[in-house]
């Protein structure tokens, strides 16, 4: 008998809660992104139900929002991903530690060095996400007036991953001999010197820093455009995404399985995990009210304006109590952005206002409901290839992670579904994950 395919987890925890509205649900911490002390506590549960890793976005700029918006945000002030990603690595010894470092506003040797030490102070528990920034206000940050243009920084973006891996590769797994008797403490035939003189980037090493306990860390990708993509497909061990239904997520995952051979790589080293809501009550109608009130504490203003961008359409001329009009202007907004946002008001009976605050707050892919009914809609996706596990985002904290770790992750355990206990130490080794030759010593 064949062994049941296992879901991967992982929490995204930077922002701790991707709804705009969390902050404020009763009972949560409203500065639960930025207090040690409570992260600390996340980590620790998620360890203890098991999770693959503990994954941190990153932002080189306040984001770019109206004032009106930004101020009612809760992620103006975030920790940096590294200081408190070795902070957390203290407090715990199995869950991996994930973060994002950007290709655009960075230089290769800073972020091989800073995943490289990462993964030794953990014990092999290191993972990237490779990402080239879209927020076009970091690019003042960093001494230019404009971005960098879309096709400009992933083709960056590629060499720079050759580079850091290069660099990862720049000793031999036994080139530290520290033999005291002889004196020597690394061969220096196993040190390899990289020479990198690219399009984009030069790049002289060695890395001063052994070789990582994975080999590598683990390489995510974030991106879902044409050369976010072919980015997966090439590099990439874990996918961050964000598709909004079972269709489209089925699409991606085999496009992006597809490159993946078309690389020359093995498909089942590529772990497909999109975003998702994960609101749990003791019946799916208490589920639904946790969803609907979480969405009430969304600003109407702010609200309001995510949905017109989304109808293309001025939708603060609609009444906030009523339906959503069937005769809106045409325009030339995304048509199925608009039939998206017409679905949903449909299936779920939302006013406008009820519309606009699920814009507003989150409106990406969620399962509302019992422990059972999210295992079941889960374990469709597995089966369908829509995924091979979830990136997890959690409505309001403490609470909402709780309930994730407390309830759904054991009927998850009870189906098989997910594993009962780590079966190693390193991320690679949660994730099924091979460790990388060193292409220079083995």
């Amino acid at each position: 008998m064949s062994e049941i395919k296992k879901l991967h987890l992982t929490a995204f925890m930077r922002p701790v809660s991707l709804h705009s509205g969390a902050w404020r649900y009763p009972g949560s911490y409203p500065d639960a992104n930025f207090n040690l002390a409570h992260l600390k506590t996340f980590i620790t549960k998620l360890e203890a139900a098991k999770f693959d890793a503990f994954f941190m976005a990153d932002h080189l700029a306040v984001l770019n929002m109206p004032v009106e918006a930004l101020k009612r945000s809760h992620t103006v002030t975030s920790f940096e991903p590294f200081t408190l990603l070795s902070a957390l690595s203290v407090v715990t010894d199995k869950i991996g530690l994930a973060a994002t470092a950007s290709t655009t506003y960075d230089e290769p040797y800073h972020v091989a060095r800073r995943f490289a030490s990462l993964d030794h102070l953990s014990g092999g528990r290191a993972a990237w996400n490779i990402v080239t920034t879209a927020n076009p206000d970091s690019a003042k940050n960093f001494g230019l007036d404009e971005h960098v243009e879309h096709g400009d920084r992933y083709k960056r973006a590629r060499e720079f991953y050759d580079v850091v891996t290069g660099l990862w590769d720049s000793f031999a797994d036994d080139a530290f001999v520290r033999d005291r008797e002889s004196g020597v403490y690394f061969d220096p035939d196993k040190m390899h010197v990289l020479n990198h003189k690219g399009d984009d980037l030069k790049v002289r090493g060695p890395l001063n820093i052994a070789r990582p306990v994975q080999g590598w860390p683990v390489i995510v990708q974030a991106g879902q455009s044409e050369p976010g993509r072919q980015l997966a497909g090439e590099t990439a061990e874990v996918v961050f995404c964000s598709p909004k239904d079972l269709a489209g997520a089925k699409e991606l995952y085999r496009d992006i399985k597809a490159r993946t051979v078309a690389a020359g790589r093995n498909p089942q080293h590529i772990k497909i995990l999109p975003a998702a809501l994960i609101v749990v009550g003791d019946t799916v109608e208490e589920a639904k009210g946790k969803r609907l009130e979480l969405d009430t504490y969304v600003h109407y203003d702010t609200a309001i304006a995510s949905l017109s961008v989304s109808l293309g359409a001025d939708a603060s001329q609609f009444d906030p109590d009523g339906p959503l009009p069937t005769d809106l202007p045409e325009t030339n907004a995304s048509k199925s952005s608009r039939l998206g946002v017409a679905k949903l008001a449909a299936d779920e009976g939302l006013t406008v206002r009820q519309l606009a605050q699920r814009y507003g707050g989150y409106a990406g892919l969620a399962f509302v409901g019992t422990p059972a009914t999210i295992a079941d809609e889960m374990a469709i996706w597995l089966a369908e290839e829509g995924a091979d596990g979830f990136t997890v985002t959690f409505p309001f904290l403490p609470q909402g992670l709780d309930d994730v770790t407390q309830k759904l992750v054991p009927e998850l355990q009870r189906r098989g579904l997910f594993r009962d206990d780590y079966g190693g130490t390193t991320l690679r080794e949660h994730l099924g994950l091979p460790r990388p030759t060193n292409r220079f010593f083995e």
